[in-house]
C-alpha cells in the first residue's frame, strides 16, 4: 500500500465486493494492520489460519507438501530460509490477536464466524440461530476455548 499508488491493497480496501482474508498471527500481518484492515473495511475481514501440520503443536520439524519446515517460537519457516510456510495459528489464537490489535470484541467475533459463511455461501453455520447448525465455542474471559459444540452436541 503506497501513497501515490495503492496497489492491490488499496484496490481490495475500497472495493465493497473483496473480503480480505486476515492470517492475524502477529508473524504474516503487524498487529496494526489488523485494527486498520477490520476498521477500513468493516463487515469484509474473514479471519484464516493459513494452518499447517504444526498448528497448535509444539516446535519441531514437520513436512509441508515436500517441503521441511521448521517450527521455532511457534512460527513455522522452510528449512534454511526466512520464507514462512504456513503457520501453526488457532482460531482461538487469532481473535486474541486481533482484539489485542484494538479489534473489538464483536467485530473480530464476526471475522471468525459469520463472515467466512457469507464468503462460503454457508446459511447454515455463522451465527446462533434457528435452523443453524449450532456449533458453537465457548470462551473464557481471557478468550481461551472453554467447551465446543457440534450441531449442538458437547464435543
Amino acid at each position: 500500500l503506497h501513497h501515490r499508488s495503492p496497489g492491490p491493497v488499496g484496490a481490495a480496501l475500497a472495493d465493497d465486493r473483496v473480503v480480505l482474508e486476515i492470517i492475524a498471527d502477529g508473524v504474516h500481518l503487524h498487529p496494526d494492520i489488523v485494527r486498520i484492515a477490520a476498521s477500513a473495511a468493516a463487515g469484509r475481514v474473514a479471519l484464516v489460519t493459513d494452518a499447517m501440520a504444526a498448528a497448535g503443536a509444539a516446535d519441531g520439524s514437520y513436512r509441508l507438501g515436500a517441503l521441511d519446515v521448521e517450527v521455532a517460537g511457534g512460527v513455522a519457516h522452510v528449512v534454511g530460509t526466512d520464507t514462512i510456510a504456513g503457520s501453526t495459528l488457532t482460531q482461538d489464537a487469532a481473535l486474541r490477536v486481533t482484539v489485542g490489535a484494538g479489534v473489538p470484541l464483536a467485530v473480530a467475533v464476526r471475522a471468525l464466524t459469520e463472515t467466512p459463511a457469507r464468503v462460503l455461501g454457508r446459511e447454515d453455520l455463522g451465527t446462533l440461530e434457528p435452523g443453524r447448525l449450532a456449533d458453537a465455542v465457548l470462551l473464557t474471559a481471557d478468550l481461551r476455548v472453554a467447551r465446543v459444540w457440534l450441531a449442538g452436541e458437547p464435543a
